[in-house]
């Protein structure tokens, strides 16, 4: 079995693979405070719900955007699973063109997806990533990374007008009752849900005249299905394409 780690601002998303299939799947929250000791224990835990163990595993793949934590998962990779993880970034094979200004800047979760997106369903692709920020990136027929845009995400978005306007409370983003709200929550409620499905409509109908040609557009990230039913722009939804993205570059390095 190989585990993967998708490390984001906000959460961190792990798999659990035999082979090409996904056994389990978990989210935690990216804690800076928690040390490897910390991390082996929830792992174990986890691990031993499902009847699994450290034992088993032969690899572990790891793609961050946040580099304090990257010390600490391999810190936890060398003590308790005696294997130094492969992680995304410089010297690893993904065998996908990068045509970036500097390569070095895009997310290492973007390439990922990226990857994994090509590889399930071809190019040209729009990939919308609705995570802590929301990623559009656009791969080409040839699977070619060529750029893309970033916006807030969603929970940014959230916690900004909680934060800068005295009145108004923290909410959970779900589908209020009507688009017009008639209380404060399900008004917030409306406009962060509605007005970035309207977002994504927007800048992928930006993308796509720019690219000239059909194109298909994937969501990914876990607000994905809930932002792409109210899209006329999303084709597809695969909430957990960034951990086959990690899956398909462990084969290429292994």
């Amino acid at each position: 079995m190989i585990v993967v780690f998708d490390v984001s601002n906000t959460h961190i998303v792990l798999g659990l693979y035999q082979d090409k299939e996904l056994l389990n799947h978990w989210t935690i929250a990216t804690d800076l405070a928690r040390t490897s000791d910390e991390f082996a224990v929830l792992l174990h835990n986890l691990f031993e719900l499902n009847g699994k163990s450290f034992a088993d595993v032969k690899a572990l793949v790891m793609s961050s955007v946040v580099p304090p934590v990257m010390p600490v998962l391999q810190e936890l990779s060398l003590k308790y699973f005696n294997l130094k993880p492969i992680v995304v970034g410089p010297g690893v094979k993904t065998g996908m063109h990068v045509r970036y200004d500097n390569p070095r800047e895009v997310g290492a979760d973007r390439i990922v997806n990226a990857l994994a997106g090509y590889e399930r369903y071809g190019g040209p692709l729009i990939i919308v990533d609705f995570g802590t920020a929301t990623a559009f990136c656009y791969v080409s027929d040839k699977g070619d990374y060529l750029g893309g845009a970033l916006a807030p995400g969603m929970e940014i978005a959230t916690e900004a007008l909680f934060h800068r306007a005295a009145k108004l409370p923290r909410i959970e983003v779900t589908e209020p009752k009507s688009v017009i709200g008639r209380n404060t929550v399900e008004a917030m409620q409306s406009g962060i849900l509605y007005g970035f499905a309207g977002q994504v409509d927007g800048v992928v109908g930006r993308f796509k005249r720019e690219i000239g040609q059909p194109v298909k557009v994937v969501a990914t990230g876990m607000m994905a299905g809930l932002v792409a039913p109210h899209t006329d722009s999303i084709d597809l939804v695969d909430p957990l394409l960034t951990l086959e993205g990690l899956r398909i570059i462990y084969e290429r390095n292994s």
